[in-house]
């Protein structure tokens, strides 16, 4: 087997999206990459000399997708709940119980085969790192063999045993058993907690219990939040820390002001991180809900964050590139602010926006870890080459797929 070259020049970019202050949106440049990691940014012109050469020909590069919200354990569809909704039905939290029911039924083996299919279907459209969750296992052991089915393949995985409460069981006796055996059996294997702070799924005192019990674990705090309508998921999200709180769609001028001022002096989560708002474009559509306003947030001086959240019931999509048109084109987003969301946002909602090591419970645990959603030196080669001069054309050509190239960590997968 040939020797792989060291270092990779990867050149003639027409234009390179970087997310990096300093080196900003660049025109004819180039990089290097040495084993997982970038080492060098800059034009083309000034590019040193590497073991081997790649010209892109003009085409765009910009960081790969960083996923932060999805749902990728699980067995089963729900294409008669979709159509339903598309005949005007409204959207419901109980319909996760349908696919709580097959994913149990389900082995490990067509568990791990369907995460496969669509990490593979990600990686194709651009996603280079991705978090997915737990929740469709609702008792210990499902719980348990989701989440170790997830680090197979996810960057971070997230507990959501605190999805619904299952059919028949008492709700505070519920939190128990998730605040308790549940959590316990599984905290070795992810990196945080979720909760799904809804009506028709747990209130605020059983998700703030979910929450509590979280980080007395020592796990990172994500809440699912102000989805169906208003509620208290961003108000406690704020006031527990929390990495992030997703769908936001209902907020007040008050919570956007919150979210704002967690990332202001250091006032937010622990080390002076905030809480970041993740938007979930496809899931809005597909529930007929109003789109989150990522507008407002970022004018305010919010972090925002733009994920798939794929599941089989309310956004079973892994595009990426089609939540990035979709805050462009319906948001009000520009292109650079929507890509920004949907690589360096994603990256910070998971907390791999620096260096460091890896969650207890992530794939590469125990093993240093590179920053993600940037292109400059010290960051992991995680990179997409676009069939397009610019990233104008995600939003520009909406729906055509784009992507040429894709490396992961140093290696081209794509």
């Amino acid at each position: 087997m040939p020797e792989q070259p060291r270092s990779t020049l990867i050149t003639g970019i027409g234009e390179l999206t970087t997310n990096d202050e300093g080196l900003g949106r660049m025109r004819d440049a180039a990089l290097v990459v040495e084993g997982d990691a970038i080492t060098w940014v800059g034009r083309a012109s000034d590019a040193p000399a590497a073991d081997a050469r790649i010209d892109v020909e003009g085409r765009a590069v910009l960081p790969g997708w960083v996923d932060s919200h999805t749902h990728l354990v699980f067995a089963g569809d729900r294409t008669a709940e979709f159509e339903a909704r598309m005949a005007g039905q409204a959207y419901a939290a109980g319909g996760i119980g349908v696919t709580v029911a097959a994913t149990r039924a389900a082995s490990d083996e067509a568990l791990t085969a369907n995460l496969d299919r669509l990490a593979d279907e990600m990686l194709r459209g651009g996603t280079t790192a991705f978090e997915t969750k737990t929740g469709y296992g609702l008792t210990v052991a499902d719980e348990l063999r989701s989440a170790r089915i997830a680090a197979t393949r996810a960057d971070a995985v997230t507990f959501l045993g605190a999805h619904l409460v299952p059919e028949g069981e008492d709700a505070d006796a519920y939190v128990d058993l998730v605040t308790g055996a549940m959590l316990d059996a599984v905290a070795p294997h992810v990196d945080a907690v979720d909760v799904f702070c809804e009506r028709g799924a747990f209130d605020e005192a059983q998700s703030r219990r979910v929450l509590e019990a979280a980080r007395a674990a020592g796990l990172a705090l994500r809440v699912h939040g102000n989805q169906l309508g208003p509620g208290p998921g961003v108000r406690l999200a704020v006031e527990l820390g929390a990495a992030s709180v997703d769908h936001v769609a209902f907020l007040d001028d008050d919570e956007v002001r919150m979210l704002a001022d967690t990332w202001q002096g250091g006032s937010g989560a622990a080390g002076g991180r905030g809480t970041v708002a993740t938007v979930l474009p496809a899931c809005d559509l597909s529930t007929r809900m109003p789109l989150a306003p990522a507008r407002r947030l970022l004018d305010a001086g919010a972090v925002v964050a733009i994920a798939t959240n794929c599941n089989p019931g309310t956004s079973y999509t892994t595009s990426m590139a089609f939540c990035v048109a979709t805050a462009v084109l319906q948001m009000g987003l520009t292109l650079e602010e929507a890509v920004r969301a949907a690589t360096l946002g994603g990256a910070i909602a998971l907390g791999r926006d620096e260096a460091g090591t890896a969650g207890a419970g992530a794939a590469q645990a125990g093993t240093a870890r590179l920053p993600l959603g940037r292109i400059r030196p010290g960051s992991r080669a995680d990179l997409q080459v676009l069939e397009a001069p610019s990233i104008t054309h995600l939003a520009y050509r909406p729906g055509v797929p784009l992507v040429h190239a894709v490396w992961r960590a140093g290696e081209r997968l794509v």
